[in-house]
């Protein structure tokens, strides 16, 4: 191994630990913590190294869409990042999740695939309808998207990446029914920041639709060792945009006849422990 590796391993689990321990004592960071990686493949490595560090189990994936000026050689139209058990909630009336103060936090609203079986390990390539015939269910759903890095979407991907993917929680929602044979434009939605409508979109604004981004999770997490499993979650996209959010506001998103979610976000404290 050469020494180059070892030194790229080391910074990697360096960012990683940075992140990782901001996360943990809800603690905000003014700067991305090291160099930022050259590329999508190095700044995997470090979301690799920070998955092994954090203590709490992987339940989905959430996915996010890069724009093509933001794209590196990889061509890699979106990203993926870890939802984590503690980060995942039923929705409620209204779902409380939190948020880091002076970082980044923001709503968006999701349609989720949860998936019926495990991907096999080999399968590196996926197209739409392959990963249709793996999912269970559509649900609808709110990405809370945080890190304590406020900075973090104006970096770009390969600030995004390494912390996660950007993600912070999940509030997951009922399934859709029929969403099989529906029309991409029956599934609609609008998003409402403190009862202020901040987007509107829905399944048809998402790039190849839902089954498409899911199908880039697929390919992307199998490249890295990651193959997909029988109930993973994964989030396809912010349907009406990303919508920023601080604590003590609320949030609401309105899927037409599939129904409608709420939530507050309320300040993050450090995790016990």
């Amino acid at each position: 191994m050469s020494t180059d590796t070892i030194q790229g391993k080391d910074a990697a689990a360096a960012i990683a630990a940075r992140f990782v321990a901001a996360r943990l004592e809800a603690r905000a960071l003014s700067d991305f913590p090291g160099e930022l990686p050259d590329d999508l493949e190095s700044a995997y490595r470090i979301q690799d190294a920070a998955i092994a560090r954090f203590p709490d189990r992987v339940v989905g994936w959430k996915v996010g869409y890069v724009a093509p000026e933001r794209r590196d050689a990889s061509g890699d139209e979106r990203i993926v990042g870890p939802v984590f058990a503690g980060g995942l909630w039923m929705a409620s009336d209204s779902t409380a999740f939190p948020v880091f103060v002076g970082g980044f936090a923001a709503v968006e609203a999701e349609y989720v695939a949860r998936l019926a079986f495990d991907a096999p390990p080999e399968k590196l390539h996926w197209s739409a309808d392959e990963a249709a015939e793996l999912t269970a269910a559509l649900h609808t759903g709110i990405e809370t998207a945080g890190s304590p890095l406020a900075s973090i979407n104006v970096i770009g991907p390969r600030a995004v990446v390494p912390d996660f993917g950007n993600n912070a929680g999940l509030i997951l929602g009922p399934e859709i029914e029929g969403w099989r044979t529906r029309a991409l434009t029956s599934m609609a939605c609008d998003c409402a920041i403190d009862d202020r409508i901040v987007g509107r979109g829905g399944a048809m604004t998402l790039s190849g639709g839902p089954m498409g981004a899911l199908a880039f999770a697929l390919a992307r997490n199998a490249r890295r060792g990651r193959p997909l499993r029988a109930g993973d979650l994964v989030t396809t996209g912010a349907a009406t945009g990303i919508h920023d959010i601080v604590a003590g506001q609320s949030a609401w998103v309105d899927f037409g006849i599939d129904g409608r979610l709420h939530c507050h976000a309320v300040a993050r404290t450090p995790a016990e422990g």
